[in-house]
């Protein structure tokens, strides 16, 4: 049930109250640690959670700018530029995601981006 308070993402309903909320307190965490990529990160994911890709992709973008071996933000990306029909950015995406965690021994997130990365290639 849609309501105009809340936001219909498919199988679940989130009251746009508690998304606001916790977007509010991430944002206000981050006056004091403007630069901190976990906060930036899950603002990010909260913008998505919203529909809110536009500003997602901008947050994303300056992480993975700023500090490429935050591998985490690559998957995401990632999964955003292929819903915004981006799928050769969304390819690229992954394959410097891929890149930066065999460098940095994260095999979880290589897998991860190795099979979002064959599911558009493949």
């Amino acid at each position: 049930m849609f309501l105009p308070w809340t936001i219909d993402h498919g199988l679940w309903t989130f009251p746009l109250l508690c998304l606001m909320n916790r977007v509010d307190r991430i944002k206000e965490l981050l006056q004091s640690s403007p630069n901190d990529n976990f906060l930036r990160h899950a603002l990010a994911l909260e913008y998505v959670k919203m529909g809110n890709d536009e500003d997602a992709r901008v947050l994303f973008e300056a992480i993975l700018t700023e500090f490429p071996d935050y591998v985490g933000s690559y998957y995401h990306l990632g999964k955003l530029l292929e819903r915004k029909g981006e799928t050769q950015a969304a390819i690229e995406c992954y394959e410097m995601g891929m890149a930066e965690a065999k460098k940095a021994n994260e095999r979880h997130a290589y897998n991860e981006l190795q099979t979002a990365y064959e599911d558009l290639v493949f």
